[in-house]
């Protein structure tokens, strides 16, 4: 089970973009994930006219490794650690480690 997942609300906790808040768009097998408005270039890009994609300078989002991201705890309104817990049922969900409130149910 991973400890973060696409729609969770991240915190960049390393990094240029330290302290940035945003959602999670993508996470890939190498550990690395894309979060909404966080490590942002600027990429040249070449017009397809075959495709209808004009070009110029397109902005676009990057991949961060996923050590150098927090999940957001609402509670608290700081970054914290997650854990993963297995309950009586069998299932196994994640929780705060601060507050030991359950976040999957």
């Amino acid at each position: 089970m991973r400890k973060i997942k696409k729609g969770d609300q991240v915190i960049v906790i390393a990094g240029k973009d330290k302290g940035k808040r945003g959602v999670v768009l993508t996470v890939s097998s190498d550990n690395r994930v894309v979060v909404e408005g966080v490590n942002v270039v600027r990429k040249h890009q070449k017009p397809i006219p075959m495709r209808g994609i004009s070009g110029g300078i397109v902005e676009k989002p990057m991949p961060i490794h996923r050590s150098n991201v927090a999940l957001f705890n609402p509670a608290t309104n700081k970054p914290d650690k997650v854990g993963i817990r297995l309950l009586a049922d069998g299932r196994k969900v994640r929780y705060f480690k601060s507050t030991n409130e359950v976040i999957d149910v």
